[in-house]
């Protein structure tokens, strides 16, 4: 399984705009071939700071997602609130304890 990880930063005037776009898409990202999970995150201290997680069964699936009309359609948008450059990590998962 692997893990994508994506740091996002908003100028304040644009939160509302990114949570509305997150929540219309949020179940067709999810719903996407081969991926398990989705998680939005928020910065306790920096709010205007993002991370979403997403789980993939394979790097070919989150790929295949990469170059889907979905998303394309859905970072055009998300792209243009950043006040930053995002940063974007894909990572194995080893291990989860509960």
């Amino acid at each position: 399984m692997l893990v994508r990880i994506v740091k996002m930063s908003f100028e304040e005037h644009n939160i509302n705009e990114f949570l509305t776009i997150f929540e219309t898409n949020k179940m067709f990202i999810r719903g996407f071939e081969g991926c398990r999970l989705l998680e939005l995150y928020r910065d306790k201290n920096e709010t205007n700071i993002f991370f979403t997680y997403s789980y993939w069964n394979s790097e070919a699936d989150l790929e295949h997602y990469r170059q889907s009309q979905l998303f394309k359609t859905v970072w055009s948008k998300t792209k243009q609130l950043f006040n930053a450059k995002p940063q974007a990590w894909s990572v194995d998962k080893l291990e989860t304890l509960e």
